[in-house]
This record gives C-alpha cells, sequence and structure tokens, in this order.
C-alpha cells in the first residue's frame, strides 16, 4: 500500500509538474522586470515611445548621469579644438579623476572625453566656466536646454551633479536628455568608448589612459553608452543605450542600493525591451519627394525629401497600420536655400498621437531674379493657402 502510494504521488508531483512550467516558463519571459532601483524607465531611441517605467516621475538627485547636460553643451558651444585652462576652482573640486591642476590646459575634445568617460566633477567645472564664465551662469543655461527638451521635473545646480537641495531630476526627464544627448554623433562616439589615452595641451608631454564607468561597454551585447552616476545621497545611477536588430533601447535608473545593482538592473530591462520591441521598414527616404516653392530665387521652386528612412517600432505585437504620417512643410520659402537644409519634418503619429519625427531637407537654390520666382512672391498667399 505503502508502494502504491508513492507511486501515486509520484505520478501527481509529475503531471503538477508538466502543468506548472509552460506556466513559469512564459511567465518569466512576459514578466516585468523586477529591480531594486526606486525609479526607472525604457524607452525607444528614435520615437522616445515608453515601453516601461517604474516611478518615472518620481524626483531623485542624477547623480553625475548630470554630466549628459555638460558634456552636449560643450560639444555644442566649444570648439574641438579650443584648449580649456583649468582654474583652481575646477582643480579644486572634489572627484577629480582624470589628475587635472590648475594651469594647465586640455583641448575641448579631450576634456570633454575624459570628463564623460571617467565622471570628472573637475572636469565639468572647467567646461562650465569655458562656456559661460562661471559655474552659476552655465547652470542656467543648462536649465534652459531642460526646458526646451521638455524636461518638466527637473533642476540643476551645477554641471557635476555634486548633491544639492535644489539640484534633481526624474527618470523619464532624464531619458529626453539621453536620448536628444545620443542624437549627437560626438557625444555618441565619445560614450560608446570603453578606454582611451586624453592627451594634455600643456603639459604636452602628459597623458593618462582611462576606462570608461560604464562597465555595460563590451560586456552587454550592443551596448552603445551612455553615463554612470553615483553619490551617497543619489545611490546607483544609469543611463544605458544598446542596439540590436535595428532596435535601440536607452534606459534610465535612479536609486539603486549599490553601484553594481544599476548595471543589473539595466540588463534586466535592456532584456525586457528587446524581447518586447522589433522594427518594421516603414517609408524609404528616396521614396518621398515634395515641391516647395521658392520667391527670391534662380529658381522658381525646390524638390524637398526626408533626411532619412522611417521604421516603426512595435512594442508588444502592435500594429504597424496604426503608424501614420504628416509633413510640416512650408508651401514657401525664401531663397537663398542651401544644399540639404532642414526646412520642415515628416510627423511620425501611432494611432493618431505623435511619437517622433523626421527631419525634411531641401535642394539648393541660389538667391537671384527669375520670372518663376516673381510670380511666387507675386502668389505667395494664394499658394500658401493650396
Amino acid at each position: 500500500m505503502k508502494v502504491f502510494r508513492g507511486i501515486m504521488a509520484g505520478i501527481l508531483t509529475v503531471c503538477l509538474l508538466a502543468i506548472q512550467l509552460p506556466a513559469a516558463m512564459s511567465q518569466g519571459c512576459d514578466a516585468e522586470p523586477q529591480v531594486t532601483a526606486q525609479a526607472a524607465i525604457l524607452i525607444e531611441a528614435s520615437t522616445g515611445r515608453v515601453i516601461w517605467e517604474k516611478n518615472a516621475d518620481e524626483e531623485h538627485y542624477p547623480a553625475s548621469t548630470t554630466k549628459m547636460m555638460t558634456g552636449i553643451l560643450g560639444l555644442e558651444n566649444i570648439g574641438p579644438r579650443t584648449e580649456v585652462f583649468i582654474s583652481p576652482q575646477a582643480s579644486g573640486t572634489e572627484d577629480c579623476f582624470l589628475d587635472i591642476h590648475a594651469g594647465e590646459r586640455l583641448t575641448a575634445e579631450e576634456l570633454i572625453t575624459g570628463m564623460l568617460m571617467v565622471s570628472d566633477n573637475g572636469a565639468a567645472v572647467a567646461v562650465a566656466e569655458q562656456v559661460d564664465g562661471s559655474v552659476p551662469t552655465f547652470a542656467n543655461r543648462m536649465n534652459a536646454k531642460a526646458k526646451e527638451l521638455g524636461m518638466e521635473h527637473t533642476h540643476f545646480e551645477n554641471p557635476n551633479g555634486l548633491p544639492n537641495p535644489n539640484h534633481h531630476s526624474t527618470v523619464r526627464d532624464m531619458a529626453k536628455l539621453a536620448r536628444y544627448a545620443m542624437e549627437n554623433p560626438k557625444f555618441r562616439e565619445i560614450v560608446g568608448t570603453k578606454n582611451r589615452t586624453i592627451k594634455w595641451a600643456f603639459p604636452a608631454t602628459k597623458q593618462l589612459a582611462v576606462e570608461n564607468t560604464n562597465k555595460l561597454l563590451g560586456r552587454y551585447k550592443g551596448m552603445t553608452g551612455i553615463k554612470t552616476g553615483w553619490t551617497s545621497a543619489a545611490g546607483g545611477c544609469l543611463a544605458a543605450a544598446a542596439k540590436r536588430n535595428g532596435v535601440e533601447l536607452i534606459v534610465v535608473l535612479m536609486k539603486t542600493p549599490t553601484p553594481d545593482d544599476r548595471f543589473r538592473d539595466a540588463e534586466k530591462i535592456l532584456d525586457y525591451g528587446f524581447s518586447h520591441v522589433t522594427m518594421v521598414k516603414g517609408i524609404s527616404k528616396e521614396r518621398v519627394s515634395r515641391n516647395v516653392w521658392v520667391k527670391n530665387g534662380k529658381e522658381a521652386s525646390t524638390t524637398a525629401h526626408l533626411v532619412s528612412d522611417i521604421d516603426y517600432p512595435l512594442i508588444n505585437n502592435e500594429s504597424p497600420e496604426k503608424y501614420t504620417v504628416t509633413y510640416d512643410i512650408p508651401r514657401v520659402v525664401s531663397a537663398p536655400v542651401k544644399e540639404g537644409e532642414v526646412i520642415g519634418k515628416a510627423v511620425i503619429k501611432y494611432d493618431g498621437k505623435a511619437v517622433g519625427s523626421v527631419d525634411v531637407a531641401a535642394g539648393k537654390v541660389n538667391k537671384g531674379n527669375s520670372i518663376g520666382s516673381w510670380l511666387v512672391s507675386l502668389f505667395e498667399g494664394l499658394l500658401v493657402r493650396l
């Protein structure tokens, strides 16, 4: 009897496992990531569409992910070969991992590269001083850019992210910043570099081999950046991007218990994203052209075209039929028009909601006089209404 009960128990156990195992496997694939970060968000890079989020509008200290803003503003406002002077204030800043000293000089490219790779706080101060003369004035520029990018819950007090009660952001806001910064080719190159030697302009013999603080570079398949952050007050912060099979995802997380937790969390979130997002071909740039009238030019019209192809990210098996594209292009422009000059946008919508855009550029038209262009000027009001 005992033997019989044992056999029956064994059969029952096998049956239960057979029922539960597929469900558990399915749950493992589809379950949302369990992370230690108090706040996190995952977006698709080309459109900014949110794939997954946790407390995305909760304000936290962003720590050194702040340097994404400092880095992109430095690249946009300082020539790469400009030599940046290291002031006593910059060299005396807490945590100068580049070993910069007052009186030294580095080109902007070398300084910004070192700042982003090893998260040097003094280098961020030097960038701020080069752009605007002082940290407070540069902070105003940072906040103006944040407003421009739609970062509604962000306020910057310094260029490096050292703790300040008035220096705060959210993962949603920092994802907007990360997406914008990664559109800059030089920024993308820097944050995707694992190892590099930083060279000084003065003293000319000084150089330093550095390794990126982002431990996911070279470890996680497709990793393209972006920036780490850590202070005792902020906890672990990270903005990370990875690209696979034409899909690029950006994850931002804040306030993990340990520095290593931010990397483990990012891997979990990115894995989840790549299992839920696919990219489908949309509109080829060669297949779209629009006629635009030109006044005050040697020709009366030019052809506008997409700067790049439009591909559609599908999240959780969405329908591609719900994607539409509308064109925000002026009917009339004024010469001169440079070759490739951006004159409008193709607005990408999903289910009627704008989710991204692609620039529309025009062909070259020199300033001058022609009968056709004179007629465009004469009937401009009518042409605009057509």
